[in-house]
């Protein structure tokens, strides 16, 4: 691990790690993609079914290639085709065995930030699927939930608005308007401070900058 920055993110992930511990979750550190997609295949079983919320960082990594070549079983919302597929098969996303999700953001302290519109991915990760798998970035890493919700709002919202043609303030401006307009991405706010059922949740840390 010669690249300084790596060497940093380690180390704070580290730090990230043992917070993570103390709250009930695993925390994992990969330098690469190529090494997150190493690691979910060794935590995955064969034969898992697997369901995934909107995420980016899960098809950037290649986690998703991988599992789509193996030997998993696939919950792909994308194949429906009409509205009352689409609604079948999210419910088929709670009896998963892995949901694989990113967060928008985590704090020093080991919490999870995340705003969604749906909600259907904050459902999941909350109850239901019985391991939830969390790629992150370390440009997901901020000092603290007020920094995380600042974060969601300032540069994740209107990338993923310009990418959903949500017609929102912030796909309009680029600027956050703390808006209830029919296509708001902010209409739950979720903090994931504990973990009471132990090792549901890992948390896979990865040196790179990942997602929105």
């Amino acid at each position: 691990m010669a690249d300084p920055r790596t060497e940093a993110f380690a180390q704070t992930a580290k730090t990230i790690i043992n917070q993570l511990e103390r709250h009930g979750m695993e925390g994992y550190f990969c330098e690469t993609s190529a090494d997150a997609v190493e690691l979910v295949r060794k935590l995955v079983p064969e034969g898992a079914s697997v369901a995934w919320g909107g995420t980016a960082t899960f098809a950037q990594t290649g986690v998703k290639a991988m599992l789509k070549a193996g030997n998993y079983r696939m919950i792909d919302r994308s194949v429906a085709k009409t509205p009352e597929e689409a609604e079948a098969i999210y419910q088929q996303h709670f009896a998963s065995d892995c949901f694989f999700m990113s967060t928008n953001a985590i704090t020093r302290k080991g919490e999870l930030v995340n705003i969604d519109g749906n909600s259907n991915r904050l459902a999941c990760l909350l109850y239901g699927p019985r391991e939830v798998y969390v790629l992150a970035g370390m440009n997901k890493v901020v000092e603290d939930v007020d920094a995380g919700i600042k974060r969601i709002h300032t540069m994740a919202c209107p990338p993923n608005a310009a990418r959903l043609h949500t017609g929102t303030p912030c796909e309009r401006t680029g600027v956050c308007g703390n808006c209830h307009e029919d296509g708001c991405m902010c209409c739950n706010i979720v903090v994931t401070r504990h973990n009471r059922h132990t090792g549901r949740i890992k948390v896979i840390l990865i040196a790179e900058d990942l997602g929105y």
